[in-house]
């Protein structure tokens, strides 16, 4: 079942379509809401932010950094970048130097509490944990699930309807065919349930 009571928690095991709702507020005047749905905390840092793209229903929560001053970033449509996540563009060393290179990540993604993303691609459909490090130049494919706490080692490609943990993170488990379902339902409910309420006047 799929709960939602300020924090995100989804077993995979027991997903059924009947999902036991409950709504999580957010103070309406710490959020900037675009005209794409996109909901933004003002607490977080967007360095570069005409190089950030969000594509619409994604939700950037509090305390989150994303360096779009390094390298273009884009981030697809019903996303959950949770407290304190920081996304930087993965740095690659060339003959004469070095470069930041594009960050792209798909719909439909959830990134836990205090991770890092230092990625090169990210696929749909795809669940993060919370104080992950996903190292420079990792690939993550579609449909596939990092557990908590792990640490990806630089180059490391996620196959999908896998399951990584550890440090380093290694394959541990695998996920059912019906992932895709599982996390456009899951995304879609929390942003529904994502709700803004007025600051009480004291």
């Amino acid at each position: 079942t799929i709960i939602f009571k300020g924090v995100w928690q989804l077993n995979w095991k027991c997903f059924t379509c009947k999902m036991e709702q409950q709504d999580i507020t957010y103070d309406k005047s710490e959020y900037i809401e675009t005209a794409s749905g996109n909901k933004v905390s003002r607490s977080c840092v967007l360095c570069g932010s005409q190089n950030i793209v969000l594509n619409g229903k994604t939700i950037v929560q509090s305390g989150c950094i994303i360096r779009g001053d390094l390298a273009n970033i884009n981030v697809g449509r019903q996303c959950l970048i949770s407290k304190g996540t920081v996304i930087t563009p993965p740095f690659r060393k060339l003959p004469h130097g070095g470069a930041f290179y594009p960050i792209h990540i798909g719909d439909h993604i959830i990134v836990g509490e205090n991770s890092i993303i230092n990625a090169q691609a990210i696929g749909s459909y795809v669940q993060i944990g919370k104080n992950c490090i996903i190292s420079r130049s990792c690939v993550l494919k579609d449909c596939c699930k990092v557990e908590d706490n792990t640490v990806l080692a630089p180059d490391t490609v996620v196959p999908p309807f896998t399951v990584f943990s550890g440090s380093p993170g290694t394959m541990t488990g695998e996920l059912p065919e019906t992932t895709q379902d599982i996390m456009m339902n899951a995304t879609r409910n929390f942003y529904k349930h994502f709700t803004a309420v007025k600051p009480t006047k004291s």
